[in-house]
């Protein structure tokens, strides 16, 4: 679960030398193991000549790719809602679909609604869509796993999302997977888990991690029956890098601040100064440290500066004195998985 959104030629190369071998390296370790991808939008940024580069780049991991529409895979030159989506329908066929793979049943969605004006759209899921998923589902057992990919996050960014989530009311075991806005942020609304998905352009293409901190790269999930486990895969990095973290002094004493992007309510993040146990650090909304130096400012970053550092609540802070020495945080994830980082204070 990712988004390239490629504009250019050298932007698929980087694609190209980054994110498919990394994702290759995760398939070849799954050995035996079932495996496909879903590209949650966004494939391209509104240059539909790079849709077979696209292509090329993802025949190269060597798995099944499902594809959801995104509002820059949308061909604003074909006039409204529905005739904007026919170049991307035309290269991988509809907008919506449903497929089975083991106790899982997976539902695309196109909640992308083109309002008529060149790059002027909205989150809905137009009444026919809604009609077909209540039908759909109607073959589905209530207690299947449901994995349902679309593009914008529907718990804040879809405007009957209240229309949608009454059609998935009497499943209880329910994933949405979305993408769109360039951080990584887990939800829990009506039941629902929605993973809204860091991208693997990171920065536009322009630096190492998204807005808010989170690395570039994707969603890993592992389905067993119709249970569901996954981590945050970093391009580049050993899946047991899940957080980062950061000191800085501040006048008469340091202050840590650790990034922990796949965080969810079920993570606990703990932290030692010096080797003593001082237990969980506080959840605080800001901006990440690297985030706020690689993108802050009118002229950050080259070639595109109008990426700009992104609020996040998956950041937890501690103050402490001076004379410490070592800090190392310690997060735990929903799974009981431990992930650490130590840094010098």
């Amino acid at each position: 679960m990712g988004r390239s959104q490629v504009k250019t030629k050298k932007d698929v190369v980087q694609m190209m030398e980054t994110s498919v071998p990394d994702t290759r390296e995760v398939v070849k370790g799954m050995g035996k193991t079932l495996v496909h991808g879903i590209g949650v939008g966004d494939l391209v940024w509104d240059n539909f000549d790079l849709f077979p580069a696209y292509d090329e780049a993802i025949a190269k991991i060597g798995i099944p790719f499902f594809q959801a529409l995104g509002n820059h895979d949308q061909d604003y030159r074909q006039g409204g809602d529905d005739t904007s989506d026919r170049t991307f329908q035309a290269h991988y066929g509809p907008t919506y679909y449903s497929f089975n793979r083991g106790k899982a049943h997976y539902v695309v969605l196109d909640d992308v609604r083109y309002l008529g004006v060149e790059r002027t759209y909205d989150g809905y899921i137009t009444p026919t869509q809604l009609e077909w998923l209540a039908k759909d589902l109607q073959l589905v057992p209530k207690d299947a796993l449901l994995i349902v990919c679309l593009h914008i996050p529907v718990h804040n960014s879809v405007k009957n999302n209240e229309d949608f989530y009454a059609v998935l009311k009497d499943f209880k075991n329910v994933h949405i997977m979305s993408g769109h806005t360039h951080f990584n942020k887990n939800v829990i609304k009506n039941g629902i888990y929605e993973h809204n998905h860091g991208t693997v352009c990171g920065g536009w293409w322009t630096g190492p991690i998204c807005g808010d901190g989170t690395p570039r790269g994707y969603g890993v999930y592992e389905v067993n029956g119709t249970d569901l486990k996954w981590y945050y895969k970093s391009t580049g990095e050993d899946r047991k890098k899940q957080l980062s973290a950061y000191v800085d002094t501040l006048t008469n004493q340091k202050r840590l601040i650790a990034n922990v992007w796949n965080y969810d309510p079920e993570w606990k993040v703990e932290y030692f100064l010096d080797g003593k146990a001082m237990g969980a650090l506080a959840q605080q909304d800001g901006f990440d440290p690297l985030s706020v130096k690689l993108y802050k400012g009118d002229k950050l970053p080259n070639p595109r500066p109008f990426v700009e550092p992104i609020s996040t609540d998956h950041l937890f802070m501690a103050h402490f004195g001076p004379e410490v020495g070592k800090v190392k945080v310690v997060a735990t994830d929903r799974f009981g998985e431990k992930f650490e980082v130590e840094v010098d204070a």
